[in-house]
């Protein structure tokens, strides 16, 4: 049991365990290292630094200083967070507990090609297969991605349809051990996807080789899950692609935080650090709040 994790290890990320973990929670990070801010060549509006210094060592180092400190950092995919007691926060290798939960992950990039996607949103695409798998009861669905996230969705889904493909969108389905076997109780489509179509409702997929098949429901799990993937399924407030959050960092759910970009606003390295420092004190102190509440008389 962790007192914290934080899901996400950019400047948001880190920023948040720095403080956590020198007030003494047990505090986990874990990120796949794919933060946009490895792109950056040269930043140079970055407090401290009187020469430019790229993202990638900027990151390195933010790391290497929480770690220094007793932060635990693991290197692996978070597929889904549940929250019964306590948080769970599932990766492609692992289950995890905590008390607190930080999302700071960034905004979601990934833009799926396919014509009329966005036109069936509501309609026969959904997002969240626990916000929406209720309504394809022993219906024909179908699951877009090619890693792990791909196959646990598909697997929530089992619970209302056992009529499930994976569409890969030409892509290879590669997962972790943990998800091979699970893998294999579904048909797997490997064709690139060329539009959806249908009346006033999903009916058809089309694929670029000129053939299609008749589908109920679509559902996306393309690359990783977003921030945005993770407040669908726990009920969080979004607006657009930003997770609201109150003056305290903390979302609708109590002892859930977002920090950084996935909560909005003016994009910056100083913008997430503060709101990570600002996140970690709030986490600091429900974490005490929990254990006050637990205390014997």
């Amino acid at each position: 049991m962790y007192d914290v994790i934080i899901i996400g290890k950019g400047p948001a990320g880190i920023s948040a365990s720095l403080y956590t973990v020198r007030a003494n929670l047990k505090t986990l990070v874990i990120g796949k290292g794919d933060s946009a801010l490895k792109k950056a060549e040269r930043i140079e509006n970055y407090y401290g630094f009187s020469e430019a210094i790229n993202g990638e060592r900027l990151l390195a180092e933010g790391e290497k200083q929480a770690a220094r400190l007793g932060v635990e950092i693991i290197e692996s995919e978070v597929i889904s967070i549940e929250k019964n007691e306590f948080f769970e926060v599932l990766t492609s290798d692992d289950r995890y507990m905590a008390k607190a939960v930080l999302i700071a992950t960034g905004q979601p990039q990934k833009k799926l090609r396919i014509e009329n996607l966005e036109a069936f949103e509501g309609r026969g695409v959904s997002y969240c297969t626990t916000c929406d798998g209720f309504f394809y009861n022993n219906l024909k669905v179908g699951v877009v991605g090619a890693g792990d996230y791909v196959v646990h969705e598909a697997m929530e889904l089992l619970a209302f349809t056992k009529d499930i493909t994976i569409y890969t969108n030409g892509n290879e389905l590669q997962v972790s051990e943990k998800f091979v076997e699970a893998a294999k109780r579904f048909r797997i489509s490997k064709k690139p996807i060329y539009k959806i179509d249908g009346s006033e409702f999903l009916q058809k997929i089309f694929f670029k080789d000129g053939t299609s098949e008749d589908i109920d429901g679509l559902f996306i799990a393309y690359e990783s899950p977003s921030s945005v993937d993770f407040a669908r399924k726990l009920g969080i407030i979004v607006e657009g692609n930003a997770i609201v959050v109150d003056k305290n960092q903390q979302t609708n759910l109590e002892g859930l935080f977002a920090a950084g970009d996935c909560t909005g606003g003016f994009k910056q390295i100083a913008t997430a650090v503060g709101q990570g420092a600002l996140a970690g004190r709030k986490m600091i102190e429900y974490v005490r709040s929990l254990e006050t509440a637990n205390s014997p008389v």
